[in-house]
C-alpha cells in the first residue's frame, strides 16, 4: 500500500491542484478582483508623537488609496466611512527630521493595496518650547487739543508663547498697536497680539496664552480747556408755506480755552453763533458763522462753524371737481364713450406750488392704447406739468370706455 502511495503520489498532488485551481476559478468568475481608488480621501492619523516634541511644518490632511478587492468586498469598503485608516506612526522618533512611511488598516478582507498617495513624508519633529514675554503697547497719535493721556494699565502684563524651539527662540518682544489720536475720553479696548523677532518681522505658528491684551488708558482735559456745545442764534421765520425741516451745526463740540480756569468754569454749558436771519428763506441754507465768545475766552482750533438749516415747502392738498377726463391712444376709425365723462381729483404737493396750480399745468386722460372695441374698465391718469404734483385719488378710481367703431349711434335708454 505504500509503496502504491509513493507511486501515485504525484498524480496525487497534480489532482489537487488542479482542483484549486477550478475553485479559485469559478470564486474569481463569481466575484472578480477590481482595481478602484478608493472613493473618499483617507483622513490622515497622527499616532505615537512624544508629547514633548512638535511636528514643525505641515503635514497632509488626508491621502489618496488605490485598492485591489472582489466586488463584494468593495461593497462593503464604500458602505460606510471609517472602512480605510491612514495612520503616521512617529513611535520612539526623537528630535530631528525623519522620513515615515504611512501605514493602511483596512477593516474588511480580502484586500491589497495598490498604491498610497503620498506614500512616505518628511517629518521634522522639534522640542516643545514656552517663553514668557512682557507685553509692550505702542502708542500712536496724541489726544485732542486740551487733553492728555495717563499711564496705559494692560491686562495680562504678560503672556506665555508656546510652540517649536526654534520658533520661540526668534521672539523677542509681544507688542499691540494703539492709536489715540483726537480722542477726548478714557480708552477701553482689547487688543491682538504680535510676535515679532529682532528684525521686527512677525512670528507664525505659535500658540499665544491669552491671544488678546486688555488696555485701559485715562484721558484727561486739562486746565483751562472746556469743550462746550454750539448753539445756532436764529432769527426770523421762512418764507409762507414753508417750515424748518432741520438744524445741524459742525462740529457740533468745540473746545474752548482761557488762561484763567475759572472763567472756562462760569461758562453755560454752549455758546451761541453770531444770528443767522431766516426771514422769508424758501430753500436750504449752508453757510459759516462766527461764536459769540466772553472776553477772555479763545477757542481751539477753526474759529467758525458750519450751519445747514434745511426749508421745505409744507405739503398740502387741492380738490378738482368735475374735471374733464380726454381719451389718448384711440385707433382711427374708432371712438369712445366715457362713463362718466367727468371725476373729483385731490392732488398733494407743497402749498406754494398747488396755490400757483392753473388749467394748463395738468391733463387728466385715459390711455386706450392697443384695446380692441369692446367695454373696458380704465384706470385714469395725470399728466402734471409741475414737479413735486402728485395725484392723490381719483374719484371713481376707474371709469367705463366703450371703444366702437365712429359714428355708431347710442342706443335710446328706454324710458
Amino acid at each position: 500500500m505504500l509503496n502504491w502511495f509513493l507511486n501515485n503520489l504525484k498524480t496525487f498532488l497534480l489532482a489537487c491542484a488542479m482542483a484549486v485551481a477550478v475553485w479559485v476559478s469559478a470564486v474569481t468568475t463569481a466575484d472578480p478582483d477590481e482595481v478602484r481608488a478608493y472613493p473618499r480621501a483617507v483622513p490622515l492619523e497622527v499616532l505615537g508623537q512624544d508629547p514633548r516634541l512638535v511636528i514643525v511644518g505641515t503635514l497632509p490632511e488626508r491621502v489618496n488609496v488605490t485598492l485591489r478587492a472582489p466586488r463584494s468586498v468593495w461593497e462593503q469598503l464604500t458602505a460606510s466611512e471609517g472602512q480605510v485608516r491612514a495612520l503616521l506612526d512617529l513611535s520612539g522618533l526623537e528630535a530631528g527630521q525623519h522620513r515615515v512611511q504611512i501605514q493602511l488598516q483596512v477593516a474588511v478582507q480580502p484586500v491589497r493595496v495598490v498604491s498610497v498617495t503620498p506614500q512616505m513624508l518628511d517629518v521634522n519633529l522639534e522640542l516643545l518650547a514656552t517663553k514668557i514675554l512682557p507685553v509692550e503697547l505702542s502708542i500712536r497719535g496724541e489726544p485732542a487739543i486740551g487733553y492728555e493721556a495717563g499711564a496705559a494699565r494692560l491686562t495680562p502684563q504678560q503672556v506665555t508663547i508656546v510652540g517649536p524651539q526654534s520658533r520661540v527662540e526668534q521672539v523677542i518682544s509681544v507688542r499691540s498697536d494703539l492709536s489715540i489720536a483726537g480722542v477726548r475720553q478714557d480708552v477701553q479696548t482689547t487688543l491682538a497680539l504680535r510676535l515679532l523677532d529682532a528684525n521686527g518681522a512677525a512670528v507664525n505658528g505659535l500658540t499665544v496664552s491669552p491671544e488678546s491684551v486688555q488696555v485701559f488708558i485715562p484721558i484727561v482735559q486739562q486746565g483751562g480747556y472746556r469743550d462746550i456745545a454750539v448753539k445756532v442764534n436764529v432769527r426770523g421765520q421762512v418764507a409762507a408755506g414753508y417750515r424748518l425741516t432741520t438744524i445741524s451745526v459742525f462740529p457740533p463740540v468745540l473746545t474752548v480755552y482761557s488762561p484763567n480756569p475759572a472763567l472756562v468754569k462760569e461758562l453755560p454749558g454752549y455758546i451761541e453763533t453770531e444770528p443767522l436771519n431766516l426771514n422769508g428763506a424758501s430753500q436750504d441754507i449752508d453757510v459759516r458763522l462766527a461764536l459769540l465768545l466772553p472776553e477772555g475766552i479763545s477757542i481751539v482750533g477753526e474759529q467758525t462753524v458750519r450751519v445747514q438749516v434745511g426749508v421745505d415747502a409744507i405739503e398740502g392738498s387741492l380738490s378738482l371737481n368735475e374735471v374733464v377726463i380726454t381719451v389718448v391712444g384711440l385707433p382711427p376709425g374708432l371712438e369712445a364713450v366715457i362713463s362718466p365723462e367727468r371725476l373729483d381729483v385731490i392732488l398733494t404737493g407743497p402749498l406754494p406750488l398747488l396755490d400757483k396750480l392753473n388749467a394748463n399745468d395738468v391733463r387728466f386722460f385715459v390711455d386706450l392704447t392697443g384695446l380692441p372695441i369692446g367695454t373696458h374698465q380704465v384706470v385714469p391718469q395725470a399728466q402734471i406739468f409741475i414737479g413735486d404734483i402728485q395725484v392723490q385719488s381719483f374719484n371713481p378710481g376707474t371709469v367705463e370706455v366703450i371703444i366702437r367703431p365712429a359714428n355708431t349711434p347710442t342706443p335710446n335708454s328706454s324710458p
